[in-house]
């Protein structure tokens, strides 16, 4: 529900937003509590996908105290709240159900890549989003922290220091070793064990769909236009066997994974952003691993290179790094409940400032 169809860059109109929260995964969890405690906002509403999830308290479900609102696995039951926003976190994007919120006036942030550029979209999926929009005078935005942020945020930023913009190289590490996800690793991302043939390339095609649409929509905005995007998957093995916390990598089999998702220029890269992950560093390859966090090379006629690292020590990981792709999404809610109709990106919102006052405690 749009109070007006301008936008600004104060926190607020003085509105206190009214918030559901979709889905209570890890990331959900994790922005469920920042609703609960943030001074702007007032959670109405939370929706949940397991039955043994449905009627217990919002509070419960994310380890605080009982805030008195009961979770529930009906839609109806949430456009019923006429919340302000609908914050949607859940796994999989279903457009039946976004369309339906959209189209009851209510606005939508959101950490699915889908809807992140609105020109990558499949053209008919776009014009039933728009239309809903349209009809509920709504928006809808995509965000988080890779997608997102780092592929649209920061190098926006970086720019508006630039004259001339030769090319932006992102770099993500993540430090694998101290996650205690055996399935993960091990069946899913193939850590420990031996290279598995056409892998490399259906990683290397599913992160250019992730990453290719954010890092285009970045161009776009700064005026420039990618020939192509290309991708490449590759991945270094360990030189011996190294015990983590999910079990041990044996030598010979995967340590680490490493993708390349560029959008190029006249036969150069323009961006490009490039996934790193890994388990150990004794790796049979020089890939310069750094620890957790991004690397950014940028060239131009204003060139220079930073380094952004996560200081998380390894037992508070589990804890802390939810919040790398809740909080930006929560931070623009204001700014997307303000926004005219329609599919909003980074470059049609006002820079989005966070509103860090300390909330009262609850009662």
């Amino acid at each position: 529900m749009n109070p007006s169809a301008t936008q600004n860059n104060s926190h607020a109109s003085k509105h206190r937003y009214r918030v559901v929260q979709w889905a209570t995964g890890n990331v959900g969890s994790h922005a469920l509590r920042a609703i609960i405690q943030h001074p702007q906002m007032t959670l109405v509403g939370l929706y949940v996908h397991s039955q043994s999830k449905a009627g217990r308290d919002a509070g419960e479900l994310c380890g605080m105290g009982t805030v008195g609102i009961k979770a529930t696995r009906s839609i109806e039951d949430i456009i019923a709240l006429e919340p302000d926003c609908v914050l949607y976190m859940q796994q999989g994007c279903n457009f039946d159900d976004l369309c339906r919120l959209l189209e009851s006036g209510i606005n939508v942030v959101t950490t699915r890549d889908e809807v992140q550029n609105p020109v990558c979209m499949e053209p008919a999926i776009r014009e039933r989003v728009e239309a809903a929009c349209r009809r509920g005078n709504s928006s809808i935005h995509a965000t988080g922290s890779s997608p997102g942020f780092i592929t649209e945020a920061v190098p926006l930023v970086l720019a508006s220091i630039q004259r001339r913009l030769d090319s932006v190289r992102i770099s993500e590490f993540a430090d694998l070793a101290s996650r205690d996800s055996p399935d993960m690793l091990f069946n899913i991302m193939g850590f420990g064990r031996a290279p598995i043939p056409g892998a490399n390339e259906a990683r290397a095609t599913y992160l250019r769909h992730s990453f290719g649409p954010s890092l285009q929509l970045t161009a776009n905005a700064l005026g420039l236009q990618f020939d192509s995007i290309e991708s490449k998957g590759e991945v270094a093995l360990a030189r011996n066997d190294t015990r983590i916390a999910a079990g041990t990598v044996k030598a010979g089999t995967v340590a680490a994974l490493r993708t390349v998702i560029a959008g190029m220029r006249r036969g150069k890269v323009l961006m490009s952003m490039t996934p790193t992950w890994y388990c150990t560093t004794d790796i049979d390859a020089d890939w310069n691993l750094r620890p957790d966090g991004w690397h950014i090379v940028v060239e131009g006629d204003a060139p220079f290179e930073m380094d952004l690292r996560f200081t998380t020590p390894a037992e508070r990981k589990a804890a802390v790094t939810p919040g790398y792709t809740a909080h930006r999404a929560i931070n623009a809610i204001p700014y997307v409940c303000e926004a005219s109709p329609g599919i909003r990106t980074v470059a049609d919102l006002p820079q989005i400032i966070a509103d860090l006052r300390e909330q009262p405690p609850q009662s």
